[in-house]
């Protein structure tokens, strides 16, 4: 039998499993996510810094890991909460189990618990600090976590992105590149990237410390803001970077990318009370009706009221009727709240990426 673990919320509640993965302690805002399959994506997906994720799908891990679903270079969750881990994966790409990735990279997990419970516990009260511990009883690790620093005193996006630039390899052939699009690294999904090449595209990621002066000395043909993790508001150094690129070329935002560019317009943004994160959410793109299934993980959404500069809504979540897409009414500027990139989810909506294109091409405004 596996080690006794605990997940302690700072309401008290406490939740005993089993220890799988590394045996540590760990700390972190605590979340979940609805998605039924795509852990290793999720694990691996820098918006996730600082967070300890909770699975609600009962069974995690039967199809093991391998090195084609990586989102970045490494595992960026904090902590892994779920109902049960599968022993014995099954997959023809299979190259391990998760219970080895964990502790090859040192990240703690635990099973055996309630993981509907704590997602109502979430629902109800909100996002809340957590401490995942195998080395501590429940009481100690309530009494630590009151003095740990809170979630959105951080800023994580200087901690999971590029510091340096480089190039994405080109995956279309023997066609010529057409068009050259620079992402700014704030905790890059490599989906994204992979699908700019996909169509065509010579991308450079940047790290997102870079000078303006240098990101337009590249003479990049569109700029993609990415997502990445953390509040908004802490990233004043991002903000004023975005305020003059948009005037300066074609921008597409994604996620955080999406909320840089309501408060560089002067837009505020404010923290949902258990965030979006899942496969399946419903949003409306208000100009044709259509609704649209998306992919999503954010804890922060710009506030509708708030815009100014030009800037309109363009979709809706249906769910709960936060902001989902914005564009601007003169620039060419267009920004999306969800993962057009999907990994894990749905794909319906790298059609944007196109659309982006046509934009830097001048056919769509």
């Amino acid at each position: 039998m596996s080690k006794r673990a605990f997940l302690a919320l700072e309401d008290g509640s406490v939740y005993e499993g089993y220890s799988f993965g590394a045996e540590d302690t760990t700390y972190g805002e605590v979340v979940f996510n609805t998605s039924m399959s795509g852990y290793q994506e999720m694990l691996t997906d820098p918006s996730y810094a600082g967070q300890i994720l909770v699975l609600t799908y009962p069974l995690i891990g039967n199809y093991g890991v391998n090195d084609a679903y990586f989102e970045s270079k490494q595992v960026q969750v904090r902590g892994l909460v779920v109902r049960e881990h599968c022993l014995a994966p099954s997959h023809w790409q299979s190259a391990g189990s998760l219970a080895e990735f964990l502790q090859s990279n040192s990240i703690p997990g635990i099973t055996g618990v309630d993981t509907r419970a704590i997602t109502r516990c979430l629902r109800s009260s909100g996002v809340m600090m957590g401490i995942l511990t195998s080395e501590m009883t429940s009481e100690e690790a309530l009494k630590e976590l009151k003095d740990l620093p809170r979630y959105d005193s951080v800023d994580f996006v200087k901690q999971v992105a590029s510091d340096k630039k480089y190039q994405w390899e080109l995956t279309s052939g023997n066609i010529a590149p057409t068009h050259h699009i620079v992402i700014i690294d704030m905790g890059l999904k490599y989906n994204i990237a992979r699908i700019l090449a996909q169509l065509g595209c010579t991308v450079t990621v940047v790290p997102c410390t870079m000078a303006v002066e240098e990101i337009l000395n590249l003479s990049p043909d569109g700029i993609v803001l990415s997502p990445g993790p953390g509040d908004p508001v802490l990233l004043d150094y991002m903000r004023e970077t975005v305020r003059r690129l948009v005037h300066q070329k074609p921008v597409m935002g994604i996620c955080l990318g999406h909320q840089l560019i309501g408060t560089a317009f002067g837009a505020k943004t404010f923290k949902l009370k258990f965030g979006h994160r899942g496969g399946n959410h419903p949003v409306c793109d208000l100009e044709t009706g259509r609704i649209h299934i998306t992919t999503q993980n954010h804890g922060y959404a710009v506030a509708a009221d708030s815009l100014k500069g030009g800037l309109e809504v363009s979709q809706v979540n249906l769910n709960d009727g936060t902001v989902e897409g914005l564009r601007h009414k003169e620039m060419p500027v267009i920004s999306i709240q969800y993962h057009s990139e999907g990994s894990p989810g749905p794909q319906d909506n790298v059609y944007l990426f196109s659309r982006f294109l046509d934009m830097v091409e001048g056919k769509e405004h």
